[in-house]
């Protein structure tokens, strides 16, 4: 693979060193992306386990979906590197700053996914495996080929591929699913929302001029916070459901005040909307993101200790 590419009239491609070629590579993986995603996968296998799984299974299981999470990235980018050229935020991405090859992105990630499914078979089990599959062509072809460039309700659709990391964690420990892990896509399937239409909000001038019908392009303020608050209350009650149903006084007492705190959070940007006051969004988007790790944590200590 080269990242060298054939740059716009006038302009000569950008010639990388070897280690300026790792890491446009890395970058295509997105790899922020993927900490948020793999924060819930190990907490998920202790409470499977009820206890410390072995440690090369948690190895095996966090390595094959970080290679799973890159390989949907990567193409995610090569599909996307269109309107990623156009949006401040995206517009540092290798390809769309032509220091990697379309062609090269896409053998990338169709390399990672598929070397990912391989080693998930191998180290844990079929089922794992099949759901990182899954995950990725979900993420792929439904949601970035399909739904982000054609409706407003894309994040929500689309947001359960991010999900997955749960069943694979679960499935990992017990080749087998149940409700507890349900529970938890439940959580994070509810979650996507509040945590990326706050961004959404930020960035709405970068959407509307890529052409991409995020709801807060297409909606006036006043329903998309709406909205965001309608998910959040369902986010927290479904977090509940997992108190009488796999967890003990630990983790209910966090969910309960995590919970609390992030409705009062979005309780206050739906405020800030209707009362045309100065709207905050990266607020609730950067909470999004400490309430989703502080749960997971949660989920952890429950499991070791009750």
């Amino acid at each position: 693979m080269t990242a060298q590419v054939e740059a716009p009239a006038g302009s000569r491609p950008p010639r990388l060193k070897p280690l300026g070629v790792v890491k446009a590579y890395v970058a295509l993986t997105k790899p922020r992306i993927i900490e948020t995603l793999l924060v819930s996968t190990v907490p998920t296998m202790l409470l499977a386990q009820r206890g410390m799984p072995s440690l090369w299974l948690i190895v095996a299981t966090v390595l094959g979906g970080t290679l799973a999470a890159g390989s949907a990235n990567a193409l995610n980018c090569y599909i996307d590197r269109d309107i990623d050229e156009k949006m401040s935020r995206t517009k540092r991405r290798p390809l769309a700053q032509h220091t990697v090859e379309p062609r090269s992105a896409l053998i990338f990630g169709v390399a990672l996914g598929v070397v990912a499914v391989a080693f998930l078979w191998w180290q844990t089990n079929a089922l794992a495996a099949g759901l990182a599959l899954a995950a990725i062509l979900f993420y792929v072809l439904v949601y970035t080929a399909v739904l982000k460039r054609r409706t407003s309700q894309n994040i929500v659709w689309g947001g359960a591929a991010g999900c997955m990391p749960v069943l694979i964690g679960w499935a990992a420990v017990t080749n087998s699913l149940s409700w507890a892990p349900l529970v938890l896509f439940g959580v994070i399937f509810f979650w996507t929302p509040p945590h990326y239409w706050p961004l959404a909000m930020k960035f709405r001038n970068d959407y509307a001029k890529a052409g991409v019908p995020m709801l807060p392009v297409v909606a006036a303020p006043k329903v998309v916070t709406g909205q965001i608050l309608a998910y959040s209350w369902a986010m927290v009650l479904c977090s509940l459901l997992l108190w009488p149903l796999a967890t003990g006084w630990i983790y209910g007492a966090t969910a309960l005040v995590l919970g609390g705190w992030f409705l009062v959070e979005a309780h206050r940007l739906n405020r800030q909307v209707r009362r045309e006051l100065k709207v905050k969004p990266m607020r609730l988007f950067h909470l999004s993101i400490t309430y989703l790790t502080l749960l997971f944590l949660a989920v952890a200590v429950d499991a070791l200790i009750s």
